[in-house]
């Protein structure tokens, strides 16, 4: 993993939220902790705000959010290596292109530019929908623990990072890990529920989710495993466990061209309606 942990800051209580649920990750994973705030001045087109300098008003409550926010995370973990830096531009933009030197990208649920009541705010969809490697939604508060990390598997290849991201988590906190397979049964309009063998579609299930798992268990024999088969659509499922989570882990298979769509339904979904902080994980 890269021993860098991104956050983003911009003075909202969600965003003090994912600074003390980075600074935790950090010192578990020893990690540098990066807190970055984006000065994005295109809504402010005037001579007053427009020319960048050390001292103007905008520069100025950029560097305060800073402080407060790295007071924040060295109050939470002392030891931690802690860095800050300023970027002017769009917030999503900014935190999507921390990416590439990242090991994590750690963003509130909702900044100060969300709509009121919202659940989601519109950064954090974008770069959970773009960027490449784990990004954290921090949707809960980090006081509060359940011992379990969560994640959703499916049959594909592309959710091995996702896989490998969640049993390391689990690793460093001493976790249980859930790994959670939701299946439906076939639906034809022609043809009755009570015509499958919805029991041998179970079974099936079990044995694609204990194949799964089989490598995984292997390389991390110190992580104890619950396979949670379950007869849902993959976001009720995921939902529901996530209660009772520390942390929820999705891959993404979304190949769409623009906004949310990168996310794919069943993520976008899990981020709306989950109880838990949420990991994506693209690979």
């Amino acid at each position: 993993m890269n021993r860098v942990i991104v956050v983003g800051a911009d003075g909202s209580a969600a965003a003090t939220a994912a600074v003390e649920w980075a600074a935790d990750d950090a010192a578990r994973a020893t990690a540098r902790l990066c807190i970055v705030h984006a000065v994005d001045r295109s809504p402010y087109e005037i001579a007053k705000f427009s020319n960048p300098g050390p001292d103007d008003a905008v520069t100025l409550s950029a560097e305060s959010v800073l402080a407060d926010a790295e007071r924040v995370a060295r109050k939470r973990q002392p030891g931690i290596d802690i860095t800050s830096e300023l970027f002017q531009g769009a917030a999503a933009t900014v935190l999507r292109g921390q990416a590439g030197h990242a090991g994590e990208i750690v963003i509130g649920g909702r900044g100060l530019g969300g709509f009121p009541g919202a659940v989601l705010g519109s950064v954090s969809t974008h770069v959970a929908g773009h960027a490449h490697g784990p990004v954290v939604v921090v949707r809960s508060n980090p006081d509060t623990a359940y011992g379990e990390i969560v994640i959703g598997l499916d049959d594909y290849h592309a959710g091995e990072p996702a896989l490998a991201y969640a049993f390391e988590q689990a690793l460093l906190r001493a976790c249980t890990l859930r790994a959670v397979y939701a299946w439906q049964p076939p639906t034809h309009a022609h043809i009755p529920e009570s015509a499958h063998d919805l029991g041998e579609i179970h079974d099936a299930q079990c044995r694609i989710t204990a194949g799964i798992l089989l490598g995984w268990r292997q390389q991390y024999p110190q992580v104890q495993v619950i396979e949670d088969v379950r007869r849902a659509h993959p976001v009720d499922a995921l939902a529901g466990v996530s209660t009772q989570a520390d942390l929820v882990v999705v891959g993404s298979q979304g190949r769409g061209a623009i906004g949310t769509v990168m996310l794919g339904s069943v993520t976008l979904g899990v981020l709306y309606q989950a109880r838990s902080s949420v990991a994506v994980v693209r690979p």
